[in-house]
């Protein structure tokens, strides 16, 4: 069985029943534990969402609208990742998680989209507590990625479909090596994957959230698949 490390955060449940769901075990790793401890005898990273990384890890000033960060995940997670490449370890990485990834290998982040990125399309939806999963926006998905393969069904012929949205922040320049693979409307990159590798892949919405419904279950099923040896 699949062992995959889930990164820390405050809405866990979701993402340790849709990893459950490919019938792979899970380990919680935080900024606590060492990263030699949270990478033993682990198969596959996940890299969860939450506050926003902070924009001196990219070389920038902060800007106003970057009010809640957590250096202390920053640090931890910009070393699982680093170690998890080293290995050669398959990565999915979600919201935050794709901004950590994207950061980790060299890339920077646009840190306010309404401000930054003026005309963009709403990407923090407010919605009720009850209902994280209510559609957004549609994102466009490059054909021939992994991104694609593991989600055809439910592109269905198509190149796009809905996603949730709840985030202010966006990869800007990405990662040498990792090529965008999804964009909304508005340009906002949406994923983005390194095709050198089994699976290394970060989506912008939160398909967690669909673990009852299974929009998304291919997604996590593929990158539990990934882990085999």
């Amino acid at each position: 069985m699949a062992q995959i490390a889930i990164a820390e955060c405050r809405k866990i449940e979701d993402y340790k029943h849709a990893v459950l769901h490919t019938n792979a075990d899970i380990r919680i790793v935080g900024h606590t534990m060492s990263v030699a401890e949270a990478l033993t005898d682990i198969d596959g990273l996940l890299l969860t969402g939450g506050d926003d990384v902070a924009p001196t890890r990219y070389g920038q000033e902060v800007h106003p609208a970057v009010v809640s960060v957590a250096p202390e995940r920053d640090e931890f997670e910009i070393a699982l990742v680093a170690e998890a490449r080293r290995r050669r370890m398959p990565i999915l990485a979600i919201c935050r998680g794709m901004q950590v990834l994207n950061v980790a290998c060299g890339g920077t982040l646009i840190q306010d989209i309404p401000t930054q990125l003026p005309g963009a399309l709403e990407h923090r939806f407010k919605v009720p507590p009850h209902q994280p999963f209510e559609m957004a926006h549609e994102v466009w998905v490059e054909k021939d990625s992994m991104l694609a393969r593991s989600l055809k069904e439910r592109l269905a012929g198509g190149d796009s479909f809905e996603v949730n949205s709840r985030h202010h922040q966006a990869v800007d320049a990405v990662a040498p090596g990792f090529r965008v693979v999804a964009t909304a409307p508005d340009g906002v990159i949406e994923a983005i994957e390194d095709p050198d590798v089994k699976f290394c892949v970060g989506v912008q919405w939160h398909p967690e959230n669909f673990w009852r419904t299974g929009e998304f279950r291919a997604l996590f099923e593929g990158f539990v698949a990934a882990t085999s040896k």
